[in-house]
C-alpha cells in the first residue's frame, strides 16, 4: 500500500472549495487512523455556513446498512430469525407475503412492488411538491393493498426501497420501539454517534444540517425534501463524517456484532432463477452492502442518492481502507471521487 499525503487527496476535491456553493465532506480512514477529514463548500445558501466534520447530510440509501444492522441486532437478541416470513410478523399482510422472508427483504429478493411507483399512481397528474410525504407505515399500507409481488421471492434480485421501509416496520413491531428510537438506543448511543438521527419532521431536529441542492444552469436551487424523504428505513438517516468515523471503527472492531454475526451480511445473495442483474453481472449484495472486487481488492460499499444529496461509503476491509464522501449537491459523483482516493492507496 502506498504512502499518500493529504495534499494528494485534497487535490481530488479542490474544485469543491467555495464560500457560496454547496459542497461535500470527505473522510479517509487508513489502518484505523483518520488520514483525511475535510469539508468543502457551504451547508446552505442562506447562512453560507462552511461544511465541517460535524455537518449532517441526509445519507439516503447509505442508510440501508443501519436498517440491516437493526434487524441483525434483533436476530442477535433471539427475537427474530432471517427465515421468518412477512406474515409471521404482520398476519394481516396479503397472502403474497407468506413466501417473503426477512432474508429476502435484506437481500432485495422479495419482489415487493416499488412504493414510489405506487405513491405516484395514487396521485396522478399531481406535481411532486403537492404530493404529501409518505412514512414507512404508509409504505406498508400501500403494499397491503396489492395482491401479488413482481416475482417469486428469492428468484430474482431487484433493488427495493420498499423492502427496507418494511424492515423498519419489522423493527418497530418486534422491538416495540419506534424505528428511530431503536436506531438511537442500539446503534447511535452505544457508538457515541451523538449527532446522528433518523429525521422525523416535528419530532426531532437535525443539528448542524446541510441542505440539498440542485444545479440549474449557472445557479443553485435548494431541493431538500421530496414526497419520499420521510421514509426512514430506506434512506432517512442524517449523519456526519465525524460520527461515521465511529461507525467505521465499530465495523472494524465488531463492536455491535461479532465477525460470525456479520458474516451473513457480507455474503452475496444468489437468486435461484436469475442470478445476474439486467446488465448480465452476477448479483453482489449482502445485507445493506454491495459486495464485489475493485481491481482485485475486496470491497463492501453503498451509495445514496436523493433530492439534493449524493453519498458513498467505500470500504476495503483487507486493505484497512475506508473512504466516505457526503455531498449536498448532485452535479458530482461521490463514488467516482472516493475511488480516485482509493486508487492512491491501492496502486493496482
Amino acid at each position: 500500500m502506498a504512502q499518500v499525503s493529504p495534499g494528494e487527496i485534497g487535490a481530488i476535491f479542490a474544485p469543491l472549495k467555495s464560500s457560496n456553493a454547496p459542497g461535500a465532506a470527505v473522510l479517509v480512514v487508513y489502518k484505523g487512523q483518520v488520514a483525511f477529514r475535510q469539508g468543502y463548500g457551504v451547508t446552505d445558501l442562506r447562512t453560507r455556513h462552511p461544511i465541517e466534520p460535524n455537518t449532517n447530510f441526509r445519507l439516503a440509501s447509505f442508510t440501508k446498512q443501519f436498517t440491516a444492522t437493526c434487524i441483525m441486532l434483533l436476530v442477535h437478541d433471539g427475537k427474530l430469525h432471517y427465515d421468518d416470513h412477512l406474515t409471521d410478523i404482520f398476519p394481516e399482510f396479503p397472502a403474497y407475503g407468506k413466501a417473503i422472508t426477512i432474508r429476502n427483504l435484506l437481500h432485495h429478493t422479495s419482489g415487493l412492488p416499488d412504493y414510489e411507483d405506487l405513491l405516484m399512481a395514487k396521485y396522478p397528474n399531481t406535481s411532486e411538491d403537492r404530493i404529501p410525504q409518505i412514512l414507512d407505515a404508509g409504505v406498508l399500507q400501500l403494499l397491503e393493498q396489492k395482491s401479488s409481488g413482481k416475482f417469486p421471492p428469492g428468484s430474482e434480485w431487484q433493488y427495493s426501497n420498499s423492502g427496507y421501509a418494511v424492515l423498519a416496520m419489522v423493527v418497530e413491531k418486534v422491538s416495540g420501539k419506534p424505528f428511530g428510537q431503536f436506531l438511537h438506543d442500539r446503534i447511535f448511543a452505544p457508538l457515541q454517534m451523538n449527532n446522528t438521527v433518523a429525521y422525523e419532521k416535528g419530532k426531532n431536529e437535525v443539528p448542524h444540517r446541510a441542505y440539498g441542492h440542485t444545479k440549474e444552469k449557472d445557479s443553485w436551487r435548494e431541493t431538500d425534501q421530496s414526497p419520499t424523504s420521510a421514509v426512514l428505513g430506506d434512506g432517512g438517516i442524517y449523519s456526519s463524517i465525524e460520527d461515521l468515523t465511529k461507525w467505521d471503527r465499530a465495523l472494524r472492531r465488531h463492536t455491535l456484532l461479532t465477525a460470525a454475526e456479520m458474516r451473513p451480511a457480507l455474503t452475496a445473495v444468489k437468486p435461484t432463477a436469475h442470478p445476474a442483474n439486467s446488465n448480465g453481472k452476477p448479483i453482489s449484495y449482502g445485507f445493506g452492502w454491495f459486495l464485489d472486487q475493485y481491481h482485485g481488492h475486496k470491497r463492501m460499499s453503498h451509495n445514496g442518492e436523493t433530492i439534493g444529496f449524493l453519498t458513498t461509503i467505500q470500504r476495503f476491509p483487507a486493505d484497512d481502507l475506508t473512504v466516505i464522501v457526503l455531498a449536498n449537491r448532485t452535479d458530482k459523483d461521490p463514488e467516482q471521487q472516493a475511488l480516485k482516493v482509493a486508487d492512491l492507496y491501492l496502486k493496482h
